[in-house]
């Protein structure tokens, strides 16, 4: 079995509503106006490592999907970072996986409140933008989190870990588990999720070297981070693909479901799956013979991270350039890469041998 770490890494939908137009077509006094006439450095686009970190400050989450219990655990890390610092965190969000128009409107809803700052899972790299721009027009600083807008709709995003990493890393653990050979899936979620279609572009690039010449990518399916349909894209793909030998998964709702029917079905343990999934969701099927290996980082550290930068950004202590540094508490220093992102550090891969050693 492999040890816990592995290597570190990892259009607009439509007009935006005349609910975010209001915010700065009434002629009211919004914060950017405020801090101009300050002349703060930060409005100035200009980072001061050294100034002092704001309290009273509310930053809004906005997750991908509300009651996930992903981004609950992930989120929960960014209230509980805020508590510690002084601020004030809310949730906002869509039931739904896809609803990347509920999204929209509640960015929009964010910037009439003048947050200070909110972090968001894009459901959608562009529909969001438009919306986005607005609430950086009016001096919200923007983090993504999880899964990135483009980049000139935010001031830094936090991933996970590296793209290329993730994406090589879970075939290799894939190809390991069926001996380099038979046909293999991939299990997703939305059509539009950039994180996913990131890690899947990487797997297929992963898949071209030569090792893996006996490896046959068949399909990918979309179960759209919904359970059910996550169950039922699983037992479609095992209908059509008999000979299906394993199943990627590079989601947390996806490879549960996988899971869930894999182990009450006959191709229990001959059917291999690993992907993305919290210890606490996968933690039966690891024990009962379904699962072998699957991999993730700390959702709640990811919040947490989120959470700090957005604070670091209202603080004006960095402005989201390459190069940036900040101390991120008990977490340590973090540096800024290109195009505003922000690595979180090295996942964990999660076998028999340690996932009791975690609860999340």
């Amino acid at each position: 079995m492999r040890k816990s770490s592995i290597r570190r890494t990892c259009a607009a939908l439509a007009a935006v509503t005349s609910l975010a137009l209001a915010v700065t077509a009434c002629g009211g006094t919004t914060k950017k106006d405020v801090e101009n006439e300050g002349g703060s450095a930060a409005a100035a686009g200009k980072a001061d490592p050294n100034a002092a970190t704001k309290k009273g400050l509310t930053v809004g989450f906005l997750p991908k999907q509300v009651n996930n219990p992903y981004f609950t655990v992930a989120d929960k890390g960014g209230e509980k970072a805020l508590k510690e610092l002084g601020s004030t965190y809310k949730e906002v969000g869509t039931s739904s996986g896809t609803d990347t128009a509920g999204q929209v409107s509640y960015v929009n809803t964010l910037t009439q409140q003048q947050v200070d700052a909110m972090a968001v899972s894009a459901q959608d790299p562009g529909a969001l933008c438009t919306a986005l721009k607005q609430a950086m027009k009016n001096d919200i600083k923007v983090v993504t989190y999880d899964s990135d807008a483009n980049p000139e709709c935010r001031n830094a995003f936090i991933s996970q870990a590296s793209a290329d990493d993730l994406g090589r890393t879970q075939v290799q653990l894939l190809a390991e588990q069926i001996g380099n050979k038979g046909e293999i899936a991939i299990l997703s979620a939305a059509q539009t999720a950039t994180n996913q279609n990131a890690w899947i572009e990487i797997m297929k690039d992963e898949l071209k070297d030569p090792k893996y010449k006996d490896i046959k990518l068949v399909k990918v399916a979309y179960g759209d981070d919904d359970a059910q349909k996550s169950f039922q894209q699983t037992q479609g793909l095992l209908q059509e693909h008999p000979n299906l030998k394993g199943i990627i998964s590079p989601t947390t709702v996806g490879i549960k479901a996988a899971a869930q029917y894999l182990s009450g079905s006959k191709y229990k343990g001959k059917v291999k799956l690993t992907g993305l999934g919290t210890p606490n969701d996968m933690r039966k099927y690891v024990k009962n013979g379904t699962v072998d290996e699957f991999e993730l980082w700390d959702p709640a550290k990811l919040g947490e991270l989120a959470a700090r930068t957005a604070v670091a950004l209202a603080s004006g202590q960095i402005t989201g350039k390459e190069g940036e540094t900040f101390k991120a508490g008990d977490m340590g220093e973090y540096t800024i890469g290109a195009d505003g992102v922000i690595n979180l550090g090295k996942p964990t891969v999660f076998d028999a041998e340690n996932i009791d050693q975690y609860d999340f």
